[in-house]
């Protein structure tokens, strides 16, 4: 089955602003998720537990690691909001706030 992700402008500046091969890396992880959709397992991507519908694709090339959040839109869509440069262990809390409120903008349309 093949699932159609499509991007928000917020993540498509945001992968612009990455080195070229995390770029390359974030390509794959979406081509992935075009792929195989819900099933596609950790470590590519990973529900959120606190955070109702939303999912992160998880990137990393050597030591850098990038998230990228998404949600299921519409039978076989998916919306990719925006993505931050992880620096903690923790899922950084503002930018969990940040794809919620893109989440809800989509959803409200």
């Amino acid at each position: 089955m093949s699932f159609t992700v499509e991007l928000l402008d917020p993540v498509v500046e945001f992968i612009l602003e990455q080195p070229i091969k995390m770029q390359a890396k974030i390509q794959r992880t979406i081509s992935l998720l075009e792929e195989f959709g819900w099933h596609l397992p950790e470590p590519h991507s990973k529900k959120l537990s606190n955070v109702k519908g939303l999912y992160e694709l998880r990137v990393k090339v050597g030591t850098d690691i990038c998230r990228l959040f998404y949600f299921y839109w519409k039978e076989t869509t998916y919306i990719v909001t925006s993505g931050y440069v992880k620096k903690t262990n923790k899922t950084d809390k503002t930018e969990i706030e940040r794809a919620v409120r893109l989440m809800v903008q989509v959803k409200g349309r």
